[in-house]
């Protein structure tokens, strides 16, 4: 559509910016990205209101209605913002034969099956960039539930009950039940640096922090910032990823977009 437009080199393509607006909500993302390429007030029409009937009606179509209706997505406060952490949601094809997407498109669920490590990347992973994502379980954590990143070549399902997240060089987490760093299958050390700290607790949102310019992972608990967990991650493209050994656990992972700094 974009480059169709482009092609009208008339004034049609110049239509006002409200009329812009209704065709505009009836396209997909890809069609979205390509007419946000044809001039600049086509692209101010559909980055300069975030919560536009174009991203309304988006993420009418592309989200389950038990995102939009529960606080799932409460901290992403835009319809474009929704529609984006979709987007960089668990992938229903790069997980665990174990474990299955729920139907609100954010959740993993894992299946009762006895001695297997379990777990699941995102459809987009990040090669530059500063990213920042809420991950956290509605089950229990049982005796490994780590979270973290892991590259596409990092297995997602393993046998025994392991820390998959950090068990080789491709993958690199913090186990949530004792609070040990995991990377290349050993511990690198405890997180977070304090005395006696605080066990996760169900229910509980981290926020993951990776920033790609510098290299390095990190997390916050709530308003407060933990530190930084790995530094020197290599510049390859890296996935959002969890793993998980308890029967019936829930985790759920949600994109937040660039980090707020301070």
């Amino acid at each position: 559509p974009g480059a169709a437009a482009a092609s009208w080199g008339g004034p049609g393509w110049r239509l006002p910016g409200r009329v812009l607006e209704l065709v505009f909500s009836y396209l997909e993302l890809r069609e979205l990205r390509s007419c946000a390429l044809v001039c600049k007030l086509w692209h101010r029409v559909l980055h300069g209101d975030e919560n536009s009937e174009v991203w309304r009606s988006l993420a009418a179509r592309c989200l389950a209605e038990e995102a939009l209706r529960t606080d799932i997505l409460c901290n992403v406060p835009t319809y474009k913002g929704k529609v984006r952490a979709f987007h960089h949601a668990f992938s229903t094809n790069d997980c665990s034969r174990n474990v299955y997407i729920k139907k609100n498109g954010f959740t993993l669920h894992r299946n009762p099956i006895a001695q297997s490590t379990d777990g699941a990347r995102t459809k987009i992973g990040f090669s530059e960039g500063r990213h920042a994502w809420e991950v956290w379980w509605e089950g229990p954590l049982g005796t490994v539930a780590v979270i973290g990143i892991a590259t596409k070549r990092a297995a997602m399902q393993c046998q025994g009950y392991v820390a998959l997240l950090g068990s080789d060089d491709q993958s690199w987490g913090w186990n949530l039940v004792d609070n040990n760093l995991l990377h290349n299958g050993e511990v690198n050390g405890s997180f977070p640096q304090c005395n006696n700290a605080p066990k996760y607790q169900i229910g509980e949102r981290i926020r993951v922090i990776l920033d790609m310019e510098d290299k390095t992972l990190a997390f916050e608990r709530g308003y407060e910032f933990l530190g930084v967990a790995f530094r020197g991650l290599p510049k390859v493209c890296l996935y959002p990823a969890v793993s998980a050994v308890y029967g019936n656990t829930e985790v759920t992972l949600v994109y937040l977009g660039k980090p707020l700094d301070g």
